[in-house]
């Protein structure tokens, strides 16, 4: 081992720390379900479907036409993250989040799904696609986005948003 370049060490030492703490939680006890000893604990999951996570942008759209940026807010989890279309700052926390949509609700935007596929998971599900937002003035823009949201103390909420404009120019 002596003899490995560092970094490779480095890499067979995390991969054995990894197998051992893996095998070391396989084998305690499993304190959610004592009878099965050495069986992980196994999560609850949410019931949902594809319609009610679509529902969920509709959700998220509705608050935008509050123009309430509280509402808007709502709708995401403590820790979620928002990469929004119209700004360069990744929007780390509520607070962050609140200001992108104290500017972002000035001009009056409604979101319409273009295109999308919805991933569903345990207590996880992805909405992403194609969306175009039109504006008070009439200016449009189309972009990119994934939605991750993840079923918290009894809502989904969002997890992680990512937007961005179309690389590409629009046909006229």
């Amino acid at each position: 081992m002596n003899n490995m370049p560092r970094f490779a060490r480095a890499s067979l030492c995390a991969a054995t720390f990894s197998l051992l703490s893996g095998l070391a939680l396989a084998q305690s006890p499993n304190t959610a379900n004592p009878s099965k000893p050495g069986a992980l604990p196994t999560a609850q999951c949410a019931r949902t479907d594809q319609a009610q996570i679509a529902a969920l942008f509709d959700r998220w759209n509705a608050s935008l036409a509050t123009l309430n940026p509280d509402k808007v807010v709502a709708n995401y989890a403590a820790d979620g993250v928002l990469l929004p279309t119209v700004s360069n700052q990744p929007r780390t926390n509520s607070a962050e989040i609140r200001d992108y949509f104290v500017h972002f609700l000035e001009k009056k935007p409604q979101g319409k799904i273009d295109r999308r596929v919805i991933k569903l998971g345990c207590n996880v599900a992805q909405d992403l696609g194609t969306y175009t937002f039109t504006f008070k003035d009439g200016s449009k823009v189309s972009a990119r986005y994934t939605y991750v949201y993840e079923y918290v103390n009894g809502q989904w909420l969002i997890a992680h948003h990512h937007s961005s404009a179309m690389p590409e120019k629009q046909p006229s």
